[in-house]
């Protein structure tokens, strides 16, 4: 187990530096400059600006500066912010992403695995129907466009929730429900495929005819086991939730680290891309190791061997 975590963390710093160095790569690839759309300014203070953040030094010096830099946890200075460094933002916005996040997830995980056991257990039925008819709508419609429509109803038809902004728990609900009807919708799907394969195995049988109640055959036989491909995608589905989502957060007008990303695209602003990016894929990393170790944990099945697992 210690061995499997240590290669398992190996490849995850080798990955995380895969994606610095790719990052730092395509930024100074891009054509063009992050003060060009200054306006005409003095050449003094161009070469004072780029001399600032050492845009003037050869391609590998910069490079080796920036990992210095972000071993110690440093981001460094936004291109285009006076007062704020990367890190500024990243502390700002990532908790009110972070926030809006779990509760998308926490949504997803309670509706979208509970919809695929019904699905399953209610096979052909109505509520395997009903159950199935809402993936469909939560995969087939982006978050963006099932946004509008709830702003639409809930908010300017009826006038129960806020349309957009930030501050009370009210502000949270509809980009909540927005954001969580994809994972869901996914969840549900997975889960019925899975646990209908699950109930057609012999030790379910086996289960029943011993007299075991059906609830706990469910419970403790047929979800321990269908809930297994729903874990294995809780990785990407959690970072992609926690670091927010960059369409929903400027359609609610969320104050998140999604707008600080997409700010930093238009403004060409180098050292904020690369620190946003950086993030997320670390959270990302994160999030898949962790899954593992959870994997592993739930089903006792799957054994470390010394071929590498």
């Amino acid at each position: 187990m210690k061995k499997y975590l240590l290669k398992r963390l190996g490849m995850s710093l080798v990955t995380l530096w895969a994606v610095v160095t790719i990052t730092f790569i395509l930024m100074h690839s891009v054509p063009g400059n992050p003060f060009a759309q200054e306006g005409k300014m003095p050449k003094a203070v161009y070469d004072n600006l780029q001399a600032k953040y050492g845009l003037d030094k050869p391609y590998t010096e910069q490079y080796a500066i920036y990992l210095k830099n972000l071993l110690k946890g440093d981001f460094g200075d936004s291109m285009k912010s006076r007062v704020e460094t990367v890190n500024d933002m990243i502390e700002r916005g990532f908790p009110v992403s972070a926030r809006l996040g779990l509760q998308a997830l926490v949504i997803a995980l309670c509706f979208g695995p509970a919809l695929g056991a019904l699905a399953a257990l209610y096979q052909n039925k109505i509520p395997d129907y009903i159950s199935m008819i809402i993936a469909i709508i939560g995969i087939s419609v982006p978050s963006f466009i099932m946004g509008t429509i709830l702003i639409q109803f809930l908010a300017r038809n009826v006038g129960w929730l806020p349309i957009a902004g930030w501050g009370t728990w009210q502000h949270t609900l509809l980009p909540s429900f927005a954001m969580a009807l994809m994972p869901m919708a996914t969840m549900a799907r997975l889960m019925r495929s899975s646990m209908l394969e699950v109930l057609g195995q012999d030790y379910i049988k086996t289960a029943k005819s011993k007299g075991i109640t059906k609830p706990a055959v469910i419970l403790k036989h047929a979800v321990r086991n269908a809930i297994l491909p729903v874990i294995s995608i809780l990785g990407t589905t959690i970072s992609n939730l926690i670091v927010g989502s960059f369409v929903i957060e400027k359609i609610f007008g969320i104050p998140g680290l999604g707008r600080f990303f997409v700010q930093s695209i238009y403004n060409r602003d180098y050292t904020l891309i690369m620190g946003t990016t950086i993030f997320y894929a670390a959270i990302l990393i994160i999030m898949l190791l962790l899954v593992d170790i959870a994997y592993m944990l739930i089903d006792p099945r799957i054994k470390l061997t010394k071929e590498g697992r």
